[in-house]
């Protein structure tokens, strides 16, 4: 009888393992306990599997257990049997055994089972824990019974319903995965490129580009990643989760990108990246201004961002990790950033600096459990001859499905964007191309709607989006009152003294 895992079966399965804790955490806090729980159990059942291999070929136990025969060690004691035999005390017995795995795959594992309060009891009382054990003895996650890519979406799965389940909060972890599709559809990653995503979450931007290149049928494994967490259960969970996908060149860190950059050149100066793909926390209040204004990495060349608003300080971040020749990111961020006046001289230092190729406005609810409308930056290092001074516009805002209080893009709106973004050229009410003259003229704004007539729903009534009108009053006022000012400075002149 077989005994593999179809993508349903695994889905019920995690699933359930939430249901077990269900009264007992926060939701928020499920998946800093299932989440090492499964990865402990797939280390163990793969172990079994690798054992069991390496019988059949040397018929000798201690050859079998020989580190080459195994990509990970676990040490006596520690293995998922070990600790299914645990009566009391449960919490302990798991946490002792997953720091002795870290410790003992020092170059790969350390850190990775995160820092869940296993020993509190009171939270996770023994026969919770042991409920939760026995239902993940029910499967046997090993790589005949359930690939890694299987396996790596049912982690997807898992970590989507936990975003359901804990509301605002999700943005923190989640984003949008068709929207991280098109992200990555319009940055092409390369075989053998770096990518690098500065504030990682669950690592989903990451895989999204081994994803792409397995789809087009391309070599993957080359691929190097790079992922900055400031939340360490989270960065733990994004190590996995690349693990379970079967990437094994994954470089994830835990750490505040703004304050203490984790990735650095030979020289001491931050590493630059083929690829960049970031959803930066939106508008953070709490982050370290000071520091940033005397950044040891040259990271405020267009200017420190105001107190309440860290976006450009992320936006400078990326921008400077930039490789200089083959550099290129795609950064979702709310409209606001498009024309803010208290960041009206970085947006202007942003723009003439050249590097913006892309603006797409997006609809609304593609921020996870939010009704904010997005929009997606393409910066690009070196542009196209004909690109070059030129900015792309695109007023997607109607290019979206809804389902079940979900927004998200269909295959026919993605490529829809990515025709145009590719073509680059004026559509009707859909994009358009400015020069940074033309940008200049309009206050630096970036706001879409100053360059694309807004875009008909099929019921002919048109999409009003009110921060974007409010933009383009601004915008038309400062260009009044610099007209004004003219007029009035050039009669000055003209009166006899």
């Amino acid at each position: 009888m077989s005994n593999r895992v179809t993508q349903r079966d695994l889905e019920a399965y995690l699933w359930g393992a939430a249901v077990v804790l269900r009264g007992l955490i926060d939701a928020g806090d499920y998946k800093q306990y299932i989440f090492p729980l499964v990865f402990l159990k797939r280390i163990s059942d793969v172990y079994d599997e690798e054992h069991s291999a390496a019988m059949k070929v040397y018929d000798d136990q201690e050859m079998a257990q020989l580190p080459e025969n195994h990509r990970f060690a676990i040490p006596y004691g520690c293995h998922w049997d070990d600790i299914r035999g645990v009566t009391s005390n449960i919490g302990a017995a798991i946490l002792k055994a997953m720091r002795a795995i870290e410790s003992v795959n020092p170059d790969t594992l350390p850190g990775v089972f995160g820092d869940g309060d296993w020993g509190n009891k009171e939270l996770l009382p023994d026969p919770t824990l042991s409920d939760l054990i026995e239902h993940f003895s029910t499967k046997t996650l090993s790589i005949a019974n359930l690939p890694e890519d299987e396996l790596g979406n049912g982690y997807e799965y898992l970590i989507k319903k936990f975003a359901d389940d804990s509301g605002h909060t999700a943005q923190e972890f989640y984003t949008n995965r068709t929207l991280v599709h098109l992200m990555t559809q319009m940055l092409e990653p390369q075989p053998g490129e770096s990518v690098y995503d500065p504030t990682c979450g669950t690592g989903g931007m990451l895989i999204s580009t081994t994803a792409e290149l397995k789809r087009q049928g391309r070599e993957w494994r080359n691929l190097r990643l790079y992922g900055q967490e400031l939340n360490h259960g989270t960065s733990a969970i994004a190590r996995m989760n690349l693990f379970l996908h079967g990437i094994a060149d994954g470089h994830i860190a835990h750490g505040d990108t703004l304050t203490r950059p984790a990735f650095y050149d030979a020289n001491g100066n931050l590493q630059s990246f083929d690829v960049v793909l970031a959803n930066p926390p939106y508008s953070i209040k709490g982050w370290n201004r000071d520091a940033f204004a005397n950044d040891p990495y040259g990271r405020n060349m267009w200017g420190v961002p105001p107190q309440g608003r860290a976006d450009y300080a992320f936006f400078q971040h990326i921008a400077k990790s930039l490789d200089p020749k083959t550099g290129r990111a795609a950064i979702l961020f709310p409209h606001g950033v498009l024309f803010r006046k208290e960041e009206a001289k970085l947006r202007e230092a942003l723009v003439t600096s050249d590097l913006v190729e892309c603006v797409l406005g997006l609809g609304e609810g593609l921020f996870y459990n939010s009704p904010m409308p997005a929009t997606v930056v393409i910066l690009r290092s070196r542009k196209a001859a004909e690109r070059k001074g030129k900015v792309l516009f695109i007023n997607a805002v109607n290019e979206f499905a809804r389902e079940r209080a979900q927004s998200f893009l269909r295959v026919r709106h993605q490529q829809k964007i990515l025709d145009v973004f590719r073509t680059f050229a004026d559509t009707d009410g859909f994009a358009a191309v400015a020069s940074i003259d033309q940008i200049a003229i309009k206050s630096y704004s970036l706001a879409i709607s100053l360059y694309v007539a807004d875009a008909e729903r099929t019921d002919g009534v048109k999409q009003v989006d009110g921060g974007e009108a409010a933009t383009e009053w601004r915008a038309a006022s400062t260009a009044s009152y610099t007209a004004i000012n003219g007029v009035l400075s050039l009669l000055h002149s003209e009166v006899p003294s």
